[in-house]
């Protein structure tokens, strides 16, 4: 089969695509045919070695959590799948860009059939990150919120999320996201400078603030009077230990019931999750150049 494979910490430039054996399931394993992969900048940040002190890699390394497919074999010991169901998952083992991969059959859910395999494949790391993000502020009917990056993969999840709480949603994002936003009955507010006067233009207060950007944030939160049981970053680890706030993200949300419960949001019409582009596997180099480029509303997703 074909995976995308790095020897190396680097750019993109040092992911290949190459031919590796296609993988056997093991007890309580299921072997996915994927049709679609999402990517994710913590992917790149390993790739890069930023991450390596948490999560080295081992070389030749794969990557990929997010994924989407049919089952095409079920190992030992697993019930409750077979060959030919189509399902949604994730998998711990950097694996899910590629033609086929191995996941624990816990980490499956089923994909419902109005769920366009691009957005399946797509929801797992950004879709449980959200979840986890908006779940550790609290939200109740009536609170406001604020939401850094409020158009990327885990913002434009998060802002939904929180409407669906009955927070007021204010979102941070360049202006040419904000006619998607409004649209999502969010209170766009464009970033950069002078943003925390901005903030205070819309609302008289601010409740709780997500954080999935990074930089300064967490402070402009603490600036505004939210109190650090209810920020929550996802990019800035050093600040849930200096200032105490929270940095619930995916590996809080992780699970197939946040899977199957986002995907029934959006079968059911109540959560979008846009999608900017597609590559085939053999341009994976070139999604990630996009995902680097930034300022994108929503996912990257491979096409095995």
């Amino acid at each position: 089969m074909k995976a995308v494979r790095f020897e190396e910490y680097g750019g993109v430039d040092v992911l290949k695509v190459v031919d590796v054996p296609k993988p056997e399931p093991g007890p309580g394993q299921v072997l996915v045919r994927l049709e679609a992969a999402g990517i994710n900048p913590g992917e790149a940040k390993i790739r890069d070695g930023l991450l390596h002190s948490l999560y080295p890699a081992t070389f030749p390394s794969g990557e990929g959590s997010d994924l989407a497919g049919v089952v095409a074999e079920t190992g030992p010991g697993v019930t409750g799948w077979s060959a030919g169901d189509e399902v949604i998952g994730y998998t711990d083992n950097r694996a899910s860009h590629a033609e086929y991969v191995v996941v624990e059959a816990g980490n499956l859910t089923a994909k419902p059939a109005g769920l366009p395999w691009e957005v399946a494949g797509a929801l797992f790391v950004a879709g449980a990150t959200a979840y986890a993000a908006v779940r550790a502020v609290t939200l109740t009917e009536g609170d406001t919120v604020v939401v850094s990056g409020a158009a990327g993969g885990v913002g434009s999840i998060a802002v939904q999320l929180a409407r669906l709480a009955g927070a007021t949603v204010i979102g941070l994002a360049s202006e040419v996201q904000h006619e998607w936003l409004t649209g999502h009955g969010v209170i766009a507010v464009t970033y950069g400078d002078g943003v925390a006067d901005r903030i205070r233009q819309v609302t008289g207060k601010v409740d709780a603030f997500i954080d999935t950007v990074g930089g300064d944030y967490v402070e402009l939160a603490l600036s505004l009077g939210v109190v650090p049981a209810r920020i929550d970053t996802i990019a800035r680890f050093d600040a849930v230990q200096k200032y105490g706030v929270k940095g619930d993200g995916n590996a809080a949300g992780a699970s197939a019931s946040v899977l199957a419960e986002l995907a029934g949001l959006i079968v059911d019409g109540k959560l979008e999750v846009p999608i900017a582009w597609t590559f085939p596997l053999s341009q994976v180099q070139d999604a990630y150049r996009a995902l680097a480029r930034g300022h994108i509303r929503g996912k990257v997703v491979l096409i095995p």
